[in-house]
């Protein structure tokens, strides 16, 4: 008796997981070792301008929302020094934008970036006292920030041929 119900048992999960149990498993999708951040830029062929285009991460939008400096993310001061020593997509001429540059981007039309956010992206231009004009990514207007907030950096060079 308690061999048949044995054997009804395994029938039954049998059944229930799909019938012919076989002991080969299907391939398995090989996963490519390559990084998925790669230095991407975007040139806007209006202005000859090369902006860079990298992945923002965790640690740098926890320093945007908690005041902080971490990268891509920070006071004007940082902001400044992260450009000029970024080396990044094969040049190291990086700099921090004016307002008008970034208002300019960021009036194209659609999302010109794969790495975008809508927030306050730090410029180079100075505003009144110790504050510095940060730039709208939605909306690609300018204003008056605070040089000790922090904002989100998004680097420029010209791209000269």
């Amino acid at each position: 008796m308690k061999k048949t119900i044995t054997m009804a048992l395994v029938a039954s999960v049998a059944l229930i997981a799909g019938g012919n149990v076989s002991s080969k498993l299907s391939s398995v999708a090989k996963i490519s070792n390559k990084n998925c951040h790669h230095d991407t830029t975007f040139v806007d062929t209006n202005t000859n301008l090369m902006w860079q285009d990298a992945h923002y991460t965790t640690q740098e939008d926890g320093a945007f929302k908690n005041n902080r400096s971490v990268a891509k993310a920070g006071t004007h001061a940082h902001a400044v020094s992260y450009c000029r020593a970024l080396n990044y997509a094969g040049y190291s001429d990086w700099r921090l934008p004016t307002k008008e540059e970034l208002m300019g981007l960021h009036r194209i039309p659609g999302e010109v970036f794969a790495n975008h956010r809508d927030s306050d992206f730090w410029s180079a231009t100075p505003a009144e006292g110790r504050k510095y004009f940060v730039v709208y990514s939605a909306d690609a207007y300018p204003y008056e920030r605070n040089s000790h907030q922090s904002n989100y950096i998004r680097c420029v060079r010209c791209n000269a041929r």
